[in-house]
């Protein structure tokens, strides 16, 4: 079922249909909407969330649709997972269903407890975000974080992954960002040394919040966006559809509900089926949310790579590809960013 639903993803992205009469492969479900800190360049700060978690009914009724075709689910959005009580429970109902689930830490609540009941689910990847290696500039980007609290976490919860001899891939994460590119080498030098670490991440900051003037101006969208595609689908701690993390965050209208419509009906409706054929002729600029989004834009062929493997294989090779095209080892077309 899952390989038939990912023919017939690249097919329509390929051939450019709008229709696809398929599901995403990969969605960032938002299961808490809480956070403890605060970031500046965290859509938070311009969009106030409400201190409320996923019902159970949506995230149920989510699943029980995508469930045979999606391969990946980000359990992560506007609020830090580990607040979210049932998280531990919903990793496991994801592999229930045959889904690879991912989450995403601040870090300030991983102790020695959490971090082992967190070794302790089928959870298959985690990344740990960590946007500065000096405590100054760590603390100006996760304002409410304690630099040495945060970075103590996450070496213990690498150590206990190594120990415990756990197949979870850990990543840790740097956003590039002004204040703290002079620090990358010394971040990947140090967690390089950390036993139990995967891969190291450092990846452009995808927000407007700190580069207002940032996006793809009109004339740069050589390529569909391949969110509209394949996925990731982003569904909101109430169950509203986006088509990406990034429309919603831009202040786009919800395309759906998944607790009041079919997924289907939202992936394959009007709104999506516009926005395709906009991206295919080339007129992506035209949809306000595209014109102002900061996601770089991968080339035709990684995107079609993406659909002939596993969204699990996909997510794990992610960080390597960044890191090629950053280092010049493979064309910078690759992947396009927007303009600064």
């Amino acid at each position: 079922m899952r390989a038939w639903n990912r023919t017939k993803l690249l097919w329509g992205y390929l051939r450019g249909k709008s229709r696809l009469g398929a599901l995403p492969v990969e969605y960032i479900v938002e299961t808490t909407a809480k956070c403890n800190i605060y970031c500046p360049m965290c859509p938070r700060e311009t969009h106030p969330q409400p201190k409320e978690d996923m019902d159970e009914p949506v995230f149920e009724a989510l699943l029980n649709q995508a469930g045979s075709t999606a391969e990946h689910m980000m359990l992560i959005g506007l609020g830090e997972p580990l607040l979210d009580p049932r998280i531990f429970d919903r990793i496991g109902l994801c592999r229930r269903h045959g889904v690879s689930t991912l989450i995403s830490t601040n870090g300030t609540l991983l102790d020695e407890q959490a971090a082992a009941r967190l070794l302790a689910t089928p959870l298959e990847h985690i990344t740990l975000s960590f946007d500065g290696y000096n405590k100054e500039t760590f603390e100006f980007y996760r304002k409410g974080a304690k630099f040495e609290r945060v970075r103590d976490n996450f070496v213990r919860f690498c150590r206990m992954k190594h120990e415990r001899g756990s197949k979870m891939q850990v990543v840790v994460q740097m956003v590039r960002m002004d204040g703290n590119r002079h620090e990358v080498d010394a971040f990947t030098q140090f967690w390089r040394a950390v036993p139990g670490v995967d891969q190291i991440r450092v990846k452009e900051d995808e927000t407007n919040l700190m580069r207002p003037e940032a996006g793809h101006a009109s004339g740069e969208w050589q390529h569909p966006c391949h969110y509209l595609w394949r996925g990731p689908l982003y569904v909101k701690h109430n169950g509203d559809v986006y088509p990406c993390c990034q429309s919603y965050m831009l202040d786009g209208a919800p395309v759906g509900n998944v607790g009041a419509q079919k997924l289907l009906q939202i992936f394959d409706g009007e709104e999506m089926r516009r926005m395709r054929r906009l991206h295919v002729e080339g007129k992506a600029g035209e949809i306000d949310i595209c014109s102002r989004c900061c996601t770089t834009i991968p080339h035709p062929l990684l995107v079609a790579g993406s659909l002939l493997m596993n969204g699990r294989t996909v997510r794990a090779w992610l960080p390597v590809v960044e890191r090629l095209v950053y280092l010049a080892k493979l064309p910078a077309g690759w992947l396009k960013p927007p303009r600064a």
